[in-house]
């Protein structure tokens, strides 16, 4: 029993996608990525839809298809507009600055935190207090950027560190008199 994925994966004109066993490669304006799927998933491409099916409706074949599903439609959307992640940073003193291609922290230690741009990711930073990562493969710009984040995470009593943009911290109130 075949199943056809619900939502199929529209590709671009300007992608190329290319089916082997086992592996999609996406070769976009951005640039190229791969994923390997698993055995029991295909993925077929018709026309400008690449549709993912899997064998039966057994749990671990719904949660592979989805997860496949996901994976591939994240690469076509990265090699075609990429990724990012915006982080803020609040504290005094508290900034970050480019170094080359990669980031200088000055996070309230005696020291300055560099962080080294891996290969496919570029930093940003529009203002001190604002760090942008950028990428064509989803889950490398959240690597990133959580990494990031762990350098100084924000703590719940002035609210100081490093933090998503829009993330909400929770605060606690502090010891009374």
């Amino acid at each position: 029993m075949s199943r056809i994925g619900r939502k199929p994966i529209p590709v671009p004109v300007s992608v190329s996608v290319a089916i082997e066993p086992q592996i999609v490669r996406v070769n976009g304006p951005l640039g190229e990525l791969y994923e390997r799927i698993p055995r029991d998933i295909t993925v077929a491409q018709q026309d400008d839809e690449l549709i993912v099916t899997r064998p039966s409706d057994r749990g671990e074949h719904r949660a592979l298809h989805g997860l496949t599903r996901s994976l591939v439609a994240n690469m076509v959307e990265g090699v075609t507009a990429g990724f990012r992640r915006n982080l803020e940073i609040q504290g005094v003193g508290y900034r970050a600055a480019l170094r080359g291609s990669d980031l200088e922290l000055a996070l309230g230690y005696s020291h300055p935190v560099s962080v080294k741009a891996p290969k496919g990711i570029e930093f940003e930073v529009p203002s001190p207090t604002r760090v942008v990562v950028k990428g064509i493969s989803k889950q490398q710009v959240g690597e990133t950027a959580a990494y990031i984040r762990k350098q100084r995470p924000p703590e719940p009593y002035k609210g100081k560190g490093i933090r998503y943009e829009g993330e909400h911290v929770a605060r606690k109130v502090g010891k009374r008199a």
